[in-house]
């Protein structure tokens, strides 16, 4: 019995091992399409053509994101604010963003 509790135990670390590796691909490829936005101006377009193609609805699949056409609504709309990946995980960024919401309603 406690031989299955640790394989299952392991097989499920390396599942959440895979996908964080999935959603790694995903931020790549959100933060190149950033850069193609500011170099060539086609930064939404390259996201929803990764997005919409089998091997970008496979990486989002194994990420644990379900490729409909909302995420990738989400990704254009992400890719055309211009915030690299990096800065809008961080910290700073949203307490920035919760500062200038709260501003706006009051």
């Amino acid at each position: 019995m406690t031989d299955f509790v640790d394989g299952a135990a392991f097989n499920n670390e390396q599942g959440n091992r895979a996908r964080k590796l999935f959603a790694a691909v995903v931020l790549a490829a959100l933060d190149d399409a950033i850069a193609d936005d500011k170099k060539y101006g086609n930064g939404p377009e390259q996201i929803a053509r990764w997005a919409r193609s089998r091997d970008g609805r496979e990486v989002l699949s194994c990420a644990g994101i379900d490729p409909n056409e909302r995420v990738v609504s989400g990704l254009m709309d992400f890719v055309g604010k211009g915030v690299r990946t990096s800065v809008a995980l961080s910290r700073e960024e949203s307490e920035r963003r919760n500062a200038a919401a709260q501003a706006e309603a009051a």
